[in-house]
């Protein structure tokens, strides 16, 4: 598998060079051909760990998933009743119609809520500057009811959005009595052997993140948002949660099944429970096949997707606030320079 490795690592180091990318990192893994590829380009060596921002929400769809399973929380209970020390009567209206309390933990890990994102609303904005600040649920809570709503729940469509998942951390840490750090290490980490996944640590902080040419020093906001945006990861460790999530090792692999229920989210993306699933249609590539791609984006340039048709895990990030799209095109250049050595 070295005769791929240089043509893999030159893809790296131009994709870093147009970008302007202070740090790319990329891991490939692939079952059936052997391949095993751990490379990086800038400031930055292979394996370092790095904020992987809205990949923790599939942490979070797993911790979700297995509470369900161990029998603590039901996907179609209320989120009011998981939540009863707080009020959602007002959270979500539409044309005088209150849904805040039909609202279920389905709908949340689903993105089919239609709630406004926090996130989206204002957060990133300061973050992007460098505004550093703890976000708590309430102030979640109280900038999603000032915000529009962007559906009623259950609409038929997926709607991305923050407050979904910063609403099911509060509902995880409720019914089983432990914050999301111990879940995240009972449940995940230690099933897995991961070592280098953890919720955001400032006494250990992980590859510094950039937003253009700026480096952005977040800690408080990062260590608040470890449900839907705040932990950090290895490329090997993200490949590895994704294998143990999609393998079934992390709950009851019956519910795969319900996982895979995808929405339509934003063009090409759908979503189903707490995973993107990319795939273009043929008109639009002159009718030559494209890998379906199952996994998740962030918004800093950071990727975890498997390509279930020729058994090819990636993961990694390009570390920049202003290139999150950029993935996808990346590991579809990964995926044909590996389709020409014969290795996809």
């Amino acid at each position: 598998m070295t005769s791929i490795a240089p043509s893999l690592q030159r893809l790296l180091e131009k994709e870093q060079a147009q970008s302007n990318a202070h740090a790319l990192l990329l891991r490939v893994e692939s079952g059936d051909a052997g391949l095993t590829f751990d490379g990086s380009a800038g400031d930055a060596k292979p394996g370092v760990r790095f904020p992987i921002a809205s990949i923790s929400k599939t942490f979070t769809a797993a911790l979700t998933l297995k509470l369900a399973d161990l029998g603590q929380l039901d996907l179609d209970q209320t989120v009011q009743s998981a939540l009863p020390h707080h009020d959602l009567s007002d959270l979500h209206v539409i044309k005088g119609v209150a849904h805040g309390p039909t609202l279920t933990i389905r709908h949340l890990l689903f993105q089919t809520s239609g709630l406004a994102d926090y996130f989206k609303g204002g957060v990133e904005a300061d973050m992007l500057q460098n505004k550093d600040r703890a976000i708590d649920l309430a102030m979640v809570m109280e900038m999603a009811r000032s915000l529009p709503p962007m559906a009623a729940p259950g609409s038929g469509k997926a709607h991305y959005s923050d407050t979904n998942f910063r609403l099911l951390g509060a509902v995880l840490e409720t019914v089983s009595g432990k914050p999301y750090a111990t879940l995240l290490q009972d449940y995940v980490c230690e099933p897995l052997g991961l070592r280098q996944t953890a919720t955001f640590d400032a006494m250990n902080p992980p590859l510094p993140l950039f937003h253009r040419s700026q480096q952005l020093t977040l800690p408080k906001s990062l260590a608040s948002m470890d449900p839907d945006g705040g932990l950090v990861s290895t490329p090997a460790e993200l490949i590895g949660f994704l294998r143990g999530f999609l393998g079934g090792r992390l709950f009851d692999p019956a519910l795969l099944d319900d996982v895979r229920n995808w929405k339509p989210v934003f063009f090409p993306l759908a979503y189903g429970g707490g995973l993107m699933r990319f795939h273009l249609p043929r008109w639009m590539t002159l009718w030559r096949p494209t890998p379906e791609l199952i996994g998740h984006l962030g918004s800093s340039g950071s990727f975890a997707f498997y390509a279930p048709e020729r058994d090819i895990y990636l993961a990694g990030t390009f570390n920049q606030t202003d290139l999150p799209r950029r993935p996808v095109g990346f590991m579809l250049k990964v995926l044909r320079q590996l389709e020409k050595a014969g290795m996809a």
